[in-house]
């Protein structure tokens, strides 16, 4: 881990960040890969690792952003601190209510009619894919902003924190890979369309994470409103989108397994390596 740290140290923060995510965007590729050697996938499988991302991304969410932003904030805002941590996360969670309010979207499980967003006549597996997508920006955004840290010379973002949290997401991505794959295959797309558009949902992931980063650089003081705005739009994700799809059927408790277990395994990985 130390050599992986030590690499990225070596690189320019911008670089760094778009390298992070092409890695998250590869174990989604990785996940969605899996449709060629099996035709299906249970949903009890599933459910739990969707169930596995939402823990991910809650806990990613404190540990990796809300802490640092509240700790950031401390020097010039003193007892006042949780403001731009307030304000962040409340303009993050706007953000994904905005876009999930206009972009054509259908979340997964769902059938065609219950489509969100402006109507369009869009086919039902891009509508598939725009939902992922919208899952995926703050991902990305939360990289880039904790690596543009790094890079404005403040203490409290390390690169140690930045590729903990880049591994985190890169771990839930590779079951959010195969979650979206199969079902797409399930629906009649032939293997390889499952497995293109399974993958492509995470190629937003290096964009974001490269306008966070130069987002931070530019303007340094709003480092702790962006960490926290990158947490109010994945718990705006996970609340919306994640939790709701494992509970359509019958396997809810292992959904909810699942969810402990990710957020104990980036809870674990960010306090011993972050």
């Amino acid at each position: 881990m130390q050599t992986i740290i030590s690499y990225f140290e070596s690189l320019n923060p911008v670089l760094a960040a778009f390298l992070a995510t092409v890695f998250t965007w590869f174990l989604t590729a990785l996940g969605a890969s899996l449709v060629f050697p099996f035709k299906s996938m249970p949903r009890k499988y599933l459910d739990t690792m969707l169930g596995f991302t939402g823990g991910v991304m809650v806990a990613a969410s404190f540990w990796s952003l809300l802490s640092p932003a509240i700790e950031m904030a401390e020097v010039s805002w003193g007892s006042l601190a949780f403001v731009p941590a307030a304000i962040g996360f409340g303009l993050g969670a706007l953000f994904l209510f905005s876009l999930d309010k206009f972009m054509p979207h259908l979340h997964l499980n769902f059938d065609i009619e219950h489509s969100e967003g402006v109507k369009t006549k869009l086919h039902k597996t891009t509508l598939l894919i725009l939902a992922i997508t919208l899952h995926n920006i703050p991902e990305g955004l939360a990289v880039g902003v904790l690596f543009g840290g790094v890079a404005a010379g403040l203490p409290e973002a390390t690169i140690g924190g930045a590729v903990t949290l880049a591994i985190g997401i890169g771990i839930q991505n590779f079951p959010e890979g195969i979650a979206v794959s199969f079902p797409l295959r399930r629906a009649g797309a032939s293997r390889w369309k499952s497995f293109y558009y399974g993958q492509l949902s995470a190629v937003v992931e290096p964009i974001a994470a490269v306008i966070g980063a130069l987002a931070v650089i530019f303007f340094t003081p709003i480092l702790p409103f962006a960490l926290a705005f990158a947490a109010g739009a994945m718990i705006y994700v996970v609340i919306e989108e994640v939790v709701p799809e494992t509970q359509q059927d019958r396997y809810a408790d292992l959904a909810t397994l699942g969810f402990i277990g990710g957020f104990i395994v980036m809870m674990a990985l960010d306090v011993s390596l972050g």
